[in-house]
């Protein structure tokens, strides 16, 4: 059987439909329509963005991966999971506004709880200090989920948890990739986070249009943050 795949121009067309300012509604009807052929669309996108994220996160430890709770933020179909289960990584809830993505990630196993969450527009289902490790990879961009999601992720994160989040640095995402940076600098100010590291990356997928790319290069770049919740000090009597 001949295969169906999309070809690198068909999949930009796909991608900036993704990033298409639109009613909720209609952004979760999309990726709902886009979950089964997603992973190959982005394999032929050359996303590296959950490998690099994944190896990021899993530099923080050096041992007990196998015991921390982790919460994929907009999960997606599970590519994040799958990564983190190669440096030993096993405890994992998701949360993602579509169903159809949400299926997907489901059937892989990989997942012990699965949540429906629309980001932006209502709380993360999830109690308060409860997870070692927060990450979030492909939804922080234009025309995704907004930065004011940001004290949510943080929220839910244990106390001396890490938070593992990553956007685009191409042109069309620099204003929102300054308006997060804002956010994590107030976060770190406040003193309830610190910054731990931060890795530029040139080759983070193709551009998704001949626009987007940089000089002679078919790629876009982006960055990964890694920032540590602060320990909790007890109040005096």
């Amino acid at each position: 059987m001949a295969s169906s795949r999309r070809n690198l121009q068909q999949v930009r067309e796909v991608i900036s439909s993704a990033h298409k300012d639109c009613e909720p509604a209609q952004k979760l009807q999309f990726y709902d329509q886009w979950a089964q052929e997603y992973e190959e669309d982005v394999s032929v996108l050359e996303y590296n963005a959950p490998r690099l994220a994944a190896s990021a996160l899993a530099s923080m430890y050096i041992s007990d991966q196998e015991s921390k709770l982790v919460l994929d933020v907009a999960c997606g179909t599970g590519l994040v999971a799958q990564e983190l289960r190669r440096y030993g990584f096993g405890l994992f809830h998701g949360v993602d506004g579509s169903k159809g993505m949400l299926q997907v990630a489901k059937n892989k196993n990989v997942y012990q709880e699965l949540k429906q969450c629309m980001l932006g527009q209502e709380p993360l289902p999830f109690p308060t200090d409860t997870y070692d490790a927060v990450v979030i990879v492909g939804a922080l961009s234009d025309g995704q989920a907004p930065v004011s999601v940001i004290p949510e992720l943080v929220r839910v994160t244990k106390s001396g948890g890490f938070l593992c989040l990553t956007t685009r640095s191409n042109r069309s995402n620099l204003q929102y990739k300054a308006e997060l940076e804002c956010e994590l600098t107030a976060l770190q100010k406040s003193g309830l986070c610190e910054c731990v590291a931060i890795h530029n990356v040139e080759d983070w997928e193709k551009a998704t249009s001949e626009q987007e790319a940089q000089g002679n290069a078919d790629y876009i770049p982006g960055v990964i943050y890694l920032y540590k919740k602060r320990m909790s000090i007890p109040l005096p009597d």
